[in-house]
């Protein structure tokens, strides 16, 4: 406004002379500044005590005081017969017309008690002379009026809704705020029974092993009758059941408190090389003698050449162990279990064991990775067990950078896989000189192994 009101200042010097200039822009200086000074209090008023309307009304005031200066040269400095000095006039009023919407658009009756005295004034100016150029310049004065408060509207509107909005997004920032609050709380009080779980834990491993100890060693002396033969045969009976009983609360134990290392990731991993095919056999072994009973065979399928994964021997001797009796429990009898060691063509290895049993459905495979949860089968034909095995599997392969995979062909077969990660495998070469140096220190025979390529 003071760059526009400059070239006003010029226009009535160059038409009229210095002092009618001066006294015009003296005019228009006193004008803004009582605006200026009327912006200055409100900012520093007090919110509390603001009335809108007295506020509003001042301002009113001054900006008509403003709009009045601009009217001035147009009817006090208007020379008759002089176009070039009527259009600079009349475009001068138009540019302070556009520059009052973009300063004061943020209300409309400020708006309309500037901007609207100018056009009607400057329309008012164009019709008293006769021509079509003066009746072109009024028309364009009044469409630029009419577009400049169509737009402060919409500029309005839009300013509103951003407000909403802000307001809006302040609010979800609140609610965000206090979800994280309660989020972080409920994170505390997980870890707290975390903590109070592994510390309950740790301490009942110990008091429950002890006296099943005592239990599995007297009913083993019974059902054996190293004693002497029993007086009442079927006490032999119940100190086999009892046995039993022992030895499934025992395995129960142990799968619980190697449940708790592995969530807490606090299982004291050796990672070595090690052979798979090695550990299945001597896994396939152990299970013979519950083989037996059900008459059931393994098929072995180990590569020719030599396979060293990056592992813990005790982890994957687990690992095969809960694979194969997950096996071996759901497997029909006389069936045939395939124990399989693979590699694949972009190096990483394959773990599995296939069975003809039952199988899972497919909406059942990914739940199974959970902790104590049990197949629809299982549960029907209420077969034995907490269902720990498979989620000991997949947390002690995590733990190693391997993943658990499952595929059934339900309703008959299950797969149970664990893939090492090409990283995680020893080549060619590097498993030949783990199986050559043995009798180094093991310090040395792993920089070797892990090195070498």
């Amino acid at each position: 406004m003071p760059i526009l009101s400059i070239f006003m200042m010029a226009a009535i010097y160059t038409w009229i002379g210095w002092v009618a200039a001066a006294s015009w822009f003296g005019s228009y200086l006193t004008a803004q500044a009582i605006q200026y000074y009327l912006c200055n209090l409100y900012e520093q008023a007090r919110r509390d005590n603001i009335k809108s309307r007295e506020w509003v009304g001042m301002l009113c005031a001054s900006e008509t005081l403003i709009a009045v200066c601009w009217v001035i040269p147009l009817f006090a400095y208007w020379e008759t017969g002089n176009l070039s000095q009527h259009i600079y006039l009349v475009s001068i009023t138009l540019a302070a017309i556009a520059a009052r919407v973009l300063t004061a658009g943020n209300y409309m009756p400020i708006i309309l008690a500037g901007t609207g005295i100018i056009a009607m004034a400057t329309m008012t100016r164009c019709l008293l002379e006769s021509g079509l150029v003066y009746n072109t310049l009024a028309s364009i004065v009044v469409l630029a009026e009419i577009f400049f408060v169509q737009l402060v509207r919409r500029l309005q509107g839009t300013a509103q809704e951003m407000l909403v909005f802000k307001a809006e997004r302040e609010a979800l920032i609140g609610q965000l705020d206090g979800a994280l609050c309660e989020a972080e709380n409920a994170r505390s009080k997980a870890e707290e029974a975390n903590l109070a779980k592994s510390r309950f834990l740790a301490t009942m491993s110990h008091e429950l092993r002890t006296p099943l100890n005592a239990i599995l060693g007297f009913s083993e002396i019974l059902s054996k009758e190293m004693m002497g033969p029993h007086a009442v045969p079927v006490y032999k009976s119940y100190s086999d059941d009892i046995h039993y009983s022992g030895d499934y609360l025992l395995k129960l134990i142990n799968d619980i408190l190697d449940l708790s290392r592995i969530e807490a990731n606090r299982s004291d991993l050796n990672i070595e090389p090690v052979d798979p095919c090695v550990l299945a056999s001597e896994s396939v072994e152990l299970l013979s003698i519950q083989t037996s009973h059900k008459a059931q065979t393994f098929e072995l399928d180990f590569p020719d050449q030599p396979v060293r994964v990056l592992a813990d021997n005790r982890a994957l001797r687990q690992i095969w162990l809960n694979m194969l009796s997950n096996a071996v429990k759901f497997a029909p009898k006389s069936s045939n279990i395939c124990v399989s060691v693979r590699q694949k063509t972009n190096g990483s290895v394959i773990l599995s064991v296939a069975d003809n049993g039952p199988g899972l459905p497919p909406d059942e495979l990914d739940i199974m990775r959970t902790a104590f949860v049990r197949g629809t089968y299982a549960r029907e034909k209420a077969i034995d067990g907490a269902g720990l095995g498979l989620s000991i599997v997949n947390g002690l392969a995590e733990l190693q950078e391997a993943k658990l995979a499952m595929k059934a062909n339900h309703p008959s077969g299950l797969i149970v896989s664990i893939e090492f990660p090409s990283h995680k495998v020893l080549g060619t070469v590097r498993a030949t000189l783990a199986d050559a140096n043995k009798a180094m220190p093991q310090t040395q025979r792993r920089l070797i192994e892990l090195t070498s390529c």
